[in-house]
């Protein structure tokens, strides 16, 4: 239940992360955009379907996220 908890906490932690990243150039927006919703896509249905069409539609992308989730 806590895993559970943090890892929902984590992503939308992250999604929030990213939308304030694509305003402020310091921050890899896209990047944190995408991680978070991989980790919502565990536990959320509609996270799963955004994630799913952004891998069919940027396949390269998509092997570049599974590398850095992969390190974590």
């Amino acid at each position: 239940m806590v895993k559970r908890l943090a890892l929902i906490a984590t992503g939308w932690a992250l999604l929030l992360l990213g939308a304030i990243g694509l305003f402020l150039p310091v921050l890899p927006g896209i990047l944190f955009l995408l991680i978070g919703l991989s980790i919502l896509s565990v536990e959320y249905e509609w996270a799963k379907r955004w994630v799913m069409a952004l891998r069919n539609r940027f396949p390269a992308a998509d092997r570049k996220l599974q590398a850095i989730l992969a390190r974590l």
